[in-house]
């Protein structure tokens, strides 16, 4: 049952559903399912049939792939306030999943089943907006990813994600590895050599940017 306080937090969050029809904002309300996961639980996998569009109210979903090597891409982020386009993506195209979801804190959405997520695509102009505007920065994202990889020393790119994420970065090298697309290994030899530069300072998961003029001109290509 959704309450009155998740439906205040759930237009908070979505200004847009505001402006659904009285009706059908009345049916997404009664129909959803509020949903709440820990910290590391995985929320979908490759292979799977989503189960409805989420509407992220709190905490951070990590959407990756995963490579039979291990190795792992950060793909996006979804935040409170956001949705998640492959989930999308699989409704409106019949298909299972093709990443992973994982709830990087604690998480609460509230989850639109297929059949309702299709009646507002079809017949509410405001969800319809919400989600391909949705599609529309998450593709400039990717584009941007798919760019990085393809054209940019990772050594660039670990100078942009300790500028973007500093001056404080708390996080392993594994875990600034699967953010690059890249290898623990070579994320911690270029760690070690930044930190010889004067650039960073190392501890046990964090990494404290001294440097950010020259990590920034690395950055800039």
């Amino acid at each position: 049952m959704i309450t009155r306080n998740i439906e205040v937090l759930l237009l908070q969050r979505f200004p847009a559903l505001a402006q659904v029809a009285g009706k059908r904002r009345e049916a997404l309300l009664a129909g959803s399912q509020l949903r709440r996961a820990p910290k590391g639980a995985v929320l979908f996998e490759p292979g799977t049939p989503c189960a409805g569009f989420p509407l992220v109210l709190e905490g951070s979903v990590r959407v990756a792939m995963h490579a039979p090597s291990g190795r792992e891409i950060l793909l996006y982020r979804v935040e409170p306030g956001e949705s998640c386009i492959l989930s999308g993506g699989c409704l409106l195209g019949h298909s299972d999943y093709s990443a992973n979801g994982i709830a990087e804190s604690e998480v609460t959405l509230l989850l639109v089943p297929p059949a309702l997520f299709q009646d507002l695509i079809v017949h509410e102009e405001a969800f319809r907006a919400l989600v391909f505007s949705a599609y529309g920065a998450r593709l400039a994202e990717v584009m941007e990813l798919v760019e990085a990889v393809a054209f940019q020393r990772v050594d660039e790119r670990l100078a942009r994600l300790l500028i973007h994420r500093g001056p404080v970065v708390s996080a392993s090298h594994q875990v600034l590895a699967d953010e690059l697309g890249s290898a623990r290994e070579v994320i911690s030899r270029l760690l070690g050599s930044f930190e010889t530069r004067g650039w960073v300072k190392l501890e046990r998961e964090r990494v404290t940017v001294t440097d950010p003029k020259s990590l920034s001109a690395l950055a800039a290509g």
